[in-house]
C-alpha cells in the first residue's frame, strides 16, 4: 500500500492556472498508476487523469482535454497535475490515488490521498 498526500490547491480566478501535487510514501512508487479525480459539491466523484507507471501514457477525461496535463517524477515520487485555463466547473475536491493498473474505474484504485480543494472563481 502507498499513501499518498495531496496539496497545491486554493482560490483561483476563472482562466487562471495551478499544479497540484501528490506526494507518495512507499518503495513502490513506480509500480503504480497513478490517477487524479475529483468530487464537486453535490456530485459524485469523477475521473480527471491517469498516468502510467513509466510517465509516458497519460489519458483525460474529456473535460479537461488540452486544459490540464498530469506528469509525474518517479524519483521524488510524487505526480502532478497541472491546470490551466480554469473555469467555474472545475471547482471540486481534487483526489490523487494509486492502482496496480491504469484505469478511469475509481473501483481499481486501492489507495487515495485526503484531498486538496480548488475553487475557480468567476
Amino acid at each position: 500500500q502507498v499513501q499518498l498526500v495531496e496539496s497545491g490547491g486554493g482560490l483561483v480566478q476563472a482562466g487562471g492556472s495551478l499544479r497540484l501535487s501528490c506526494a507518495a510514501s512507499g518503495r513502490t512508487f513506480s509500480s503504480y498508476a497513478m490517477g487524479w479525480f475529483r468530487q464537486a459539491p453535490g456530485k459524485e466523484r469523477e475521473f480527471v487523469a491517469v498516468i502510467n507507471r513509466s510517465g509516458d501514457s497519460t489519458y483525460y477525461a474529456d473535460s479537461v482535454k488540452g486544459r490540464f496535463t498530469i506528469s509525474r517524477d518517479n524519483a521524488k515520487n510524487t505526480v502532478y497535475l497541472r491546470m490551466d485555463s480554469l473555469i467555474p466547473e472545475d471547482t471540486a475536491v481534487y483526489y490523487c490515488a494509486a492502482s496496480l493498473s491504469g484505469t478511469t474505474l475509481t473501483s481499481r484504485y486501492n489507495s487515495w490521498g485526503q484531498g486538496t480543494q480548488v475553487t475557480v472563481s468567476s
